[in-house]
């Protein structure tokens, strides 16, 4: 039987557009982009589609005809899902920057080769991080060859900012939380000449975020060139907005009317986009956020992202940390499918549908007849805490040791 902590929060979409209406934000995200995104990163060393992984027993045991859950945790060997993101953004930035020193539109074989070192080494990289984005940009920096420094808040755990270190990049640890961070960076920038990549976006400052999402969006490819089916719900982790948005917008280019609903799932503590969507406008929260979800720890939408949200999201859910922890032990044990190893954030999204009341459920339309999908998109970035939250390490999940 499944127990989990009930979620703290379920704020239904007010603003959510009817089933009829065509998908409105292509000049954000695009499937048309996100193509190009793909043919991109498919030509970087180590490229590989990711698993999508079905959870037969779990579905049996939630009354659900399937689940379904993209593993994102070996994405180029960094962890997480933000290996798409930050680093296509470098790329795409610097691509930019060679063409208006050279006067033409250079190829990424360009940058993978080092043809144009000599122009790239004095341009420097900048953005804030919980962790995974972070990890990316200092990926993406050392891989196409210009230097990096990384801005981390106060609770970033010292695994996490020595990952980004050991990549190449200068780590800067500031006051306050997330949002704090990015204003840091971006001053910084401003200051030294840097180039910010974030992955959040402001006014003024939106298309690198854009660039950002749609390397995102090369997993909701993937996993619609692999389903047979369309799935009926998706549920997707928040934070600022942005793996959300790109999945849900891919989600509806690709079915239309037949799009499937989406859930954002966000920890108590740090809720902005359930908090906006319950205001009618974003809303910012303030306070550390603290939460074992440091991925998602942010108190801000991102102004890209949050359009997409309010017109695609049949619902907002906040979840407490404990529902992410048995999410993650859960999927370890191997009681759902196949033994996963799962991290803090990566199972929002499974943890937010698992967590759901019979009244909470009916009111999405869940049912037998209903199929699941859920992106995990991070595995264990922080090994010492993962093995906190699950009573072992994250090699011995990932060798297919079943918990007695």
């Amino acid at each position: 039987m499944l127990r989990f902590p009930p979620v703290t929060a379920f704020t239904p979409n007010p603003a959510m557009a009817g089933p009829d209406q065509p998908y409105p934000h292509a000049a954000v995200l695009s499937r048309a982009e996100g193509d190009r995104a793909r043919a991109m990163i498919g030509q970087w060393p180590g490229h590989a589609p990711t698993p999508l992984v079905a959870l037969p027993a779990l579905a049996r045991e939630s009354g659900v005809a399937e689940i379904r859950y993209k593993q994102e945790a070996g994405r180029f060997g960094l962890g997480s899902f933000k290996a798409l993101g930050g680093a296509y953004a470098v790329a795409r930035l610097l691509l930019r920057r060679i063409a208006t020193a050279t006067g033409r539109e250079p190829a990424v074989e360009e940058l993978l080769d080092g043809r144009h070192a000599a122009l790239l080494r004095d341009v420097t990289v900048c953005c804030a991080t919980d962790g995974n984005h972070g990890r990316s940009v200092a990926w993406g920096a050392r891989m196409f060859g210009c230097a990096c420094t990384i801005f981390v808040h106060a609770t970033v755990s010292e695994a996490r900012a020595g990952a980004i270190a050991a990549l190449g990049a200068r780590v800067i640890r500031t006051a306050g939380n997330y949002d704090d961070s990015v204003r840091e960076a971006a001053r910084m920038a401003m200051e030294q000449g840097w180039f910010v990549v974030s992955d959040t976006s402001w006014p003024g400052y939106a298309e690198v975020p854009r660039d950002v999402m749609q390397g995102y969006s090369v997993m909701a490819e993937e996993t619609i060139g692999a389903l047979p089916v369309p799935p009926t719900h998706l549920f997707l982790q928040g934070g600022v907005g942005g793996l959300a948005a790109a999945v849900a917008a891919s989600f509806w280019e690709a079915y239309g009317p037949a799009r499937p609903a989406t859930v954002v799932v966000e920890p108590e503590t740090a809720d902005c986009l359930r908090r906006s969507a319950a205001e009618g406008r974003p809303v910012t929260v303030e306070g550390d956020l603290e939460t074992i979800m440091a991925g998602l720890a942010c108190g801000e939408p991102s102004m890209i992202a949050w359009p997409i949200l309010r017109d695609a999201a049949t619902a907002f859910l906040a979840i407490p940390d404990g529902a992410a922890a048995e999410a993650m032990r859960l999927l370890a044990s191997g009681a759902a499918g196949p033994p996963l190893v799962a991290g803090e954030s990566g199972v929002a999204g499974l943890a937010g549908f698992l967590s759901l009341s019979a009244e909470q459920r009916a009111a999405l339309g869940i049912g037998p007849d209903s199929r699941i999908l859920c992106f995990g998109s991070e595995g264990a970035t922080d090994p010492e805490a993962y093995r906190a939250i699950v009573g072992r390490p994250a090699e011995t999940v990932a060798a297919g040791e079943i918990a007695r």
